[in-house]
């Protein structure tokens, strides 16, 4: 039911591992863009903005200011900021730019995965949605005083790019390596990545921290720290532009405007032909699952520690770091374990440690930072191996030359489900008055997740996708 052969990477292991290694930096260069933009500063710094414009207009117009002088975390809550005619509080700023800016690659990720396999110009797209998306983030320094529109606008773009850029970047692995390499090298990448977005956020934090030493203000050092993250991508994005090649022919001749209705018309046979591979579509099912079990753990800690366990921005933001460091760790020792036991059984036994994670995170006793420290160690050993292992298992069941296509259903279907954990949380803890109760409560998604990914042979999965299988699976 294939279209194409498999591709087949570079017989010379020396030029494949060239690539391979080429290929590892962009998870180098983007980390940065997930990490410091998107979880630490970009969230902090705009509201912030915002809500510095919502007060200049409550001086003007007579109410009380929304914010007062003890620094950006500080900011009040109970103001309006208003866009196109529609007014909302500005603590909500963030959560809306984050969903238009998902809403949008729902939208035309597909379309872009379709354009990438009919033109195999996935070199260029993704050089393309790199660059772009980097000079996105370091304009954010321009974003200042109470001008949030501009700080707002450039994110989405940046957010838009990055997201693009991913499914492009995940397309290369079936290309870049065969079937017994694929764990390990899909490992590497995401455990380099996080050593990257760790080192990147390490470096900008000492420089935030001490901006007064500096002579700096507080909001500079802030905008400093976003030119630096769309430095860093764009930098390390040249070495995979270096490396990576075109591994398979175009199969559409479409030139120009022409060809954006020709991806349409691929999206379109993709979507019927995918009926035809249940295997991975059941596949992808439980990996959405438990990947929201995932991204809701990693994105609700810092909350479960300042409101229930009652820490300051200090410890949380050891916390990142630690679960940055230790992730890479994590990735090569699942890349380590797969080589013997296989990347289901692996991600099986990853599944059982998330679970372990929330049981100790549920009996953490306030304040005590050493625990909270031991589950931020818990979270990163199983953060890049899971998502690692679960990146190559399903490069293995996707039908050959509909990589980019198979990747943005990967990462658009894992968008649109991404606010399954974070209802259940907050739900679960406005109704209980207790976090606790709402962070043990995330465990269903793994409970769930590994049932189903047990009943699921990868084996078949793979073979129906005409591809080779490994020896260890």
């Amino acid at each position: 039911m294939t279209e194409a052969a498999a591709p087949t990477p570079a017989r010379d292991p020396a030029a494949r591992r060239k690539e391979q290694r080429g290929w590892y930096w962009y998870d180098w260069a983007n980390q940065t863009f997930n990490t410091s933009v998107t979880t630490v500063f970009g969230a902090l710094y705009l509201t912030a903005v915002a809500k510095a414009d919502a007060s200049a207009d409550t001086v003007r117009n007579g109410p009380t200011p929304c914010t007062d002088d003890r620094g950006i975390e500080n900011a009040l809550q109970n103001c309006d900021i208003g866009v196109f005619g529609l007014h909302f509080p500005a603590g909500s700023l963030w959560g809306y730019l984050l969903s238009v800016a998902t809403v949008v690659q729902v939208v035309i990720v597909p379309v872009l995965g379709a354009i990438a396999d009919r033109t195999q110009h996935k070199k260029g797209m993704l050089a393309f949605f790199a660059f772009v998306g980097a000079t996105a983030v370091m304009f954010m320094v321009f974003a200042s005083g109470t001008n949030w529109q501009l700080g707002a606008a450039l994110f989405i773009v940046a957010e838009i790019c990055w997201g693009s850029s991913i499914v492009l970047y995940y397309a290369f692995l079936p290309e870049i390596a065969g079937p017994d390499e694929r764990d390990r090298v899909s490992a590497r990448g995401w455990a380099i990545g996080y050593l990257g977005g760790g080192v990147a956020l390490a470096l900008q934090l000492a420089f935030y921290l001490n901006y007064d030493a500096f002579g700096m203000t507080e909001e500079l050092a802030v905008r400093i720290c976003f030119f630096t993250s769309g430095l860093w991508w764009a930098v390390f994005t040249v070495i995979p532009m270096r490396r990576l090649r075109q591994h398979q022919p175009a199969t559409g001749t479409e030139r120009g405007p022409s060809v954006v209705s020709a991806g349409f018309r691929e999206l379109a046979s993709t979507v019927k032909q995918a009926r035809g591979f249940p295997l991975t579509l059941a596949f992808l099912g439980a990996y959405l699952i438990y990947t929201d079990g995932i991204s809701t753990v990693a994105n609700v800690s810092a909350q479960y520690g300042s409101e229930e366990l009652r820490f300051d921005n200090e410890v949380l933001i050891v916390t990142i770091l630690v679960i940055q460091f230790v992730a890479y760790g994590g990735a090569m020792l699942h890349s380590f374990v797969a080589r013997y036991f296989g990347a289901k059984r692996t991600i099986l036994g990853s599944l059982l440690a998330w679970i372990g994670v929330l049981i100790f995170a549920y009996f953490i006793e306030a304040g005590q930072q050493l625990q909270f420290y031991l589950v931020a160690v818990g979270i990163g050993l199983v953060l890049g191996g899971t998502n690692a292992l679960s990146r190559s298992l399903y490069s293995q069941m996707i039908p050959a030359g509909k990589e980019a296509q198979y990747f943005s259903l990967y990462q658009i279907s894992e968008k649109g489900t991404s606010w399954l954990g974070p209802l259940l949380f907050a739900g679960i803890g406005q109704a209980t008055g207790s976090f606790r109760y709402a962070i043990i409560a995330l465990a269903v998604f793994f409970i769930v997740g590994f049932v189903l990914l047990t009943f699921i042979p990868v084996r078949k999965a793979i073979k129906a996708a005409g591809n080779p299988e490994p020896r260890v699976l």
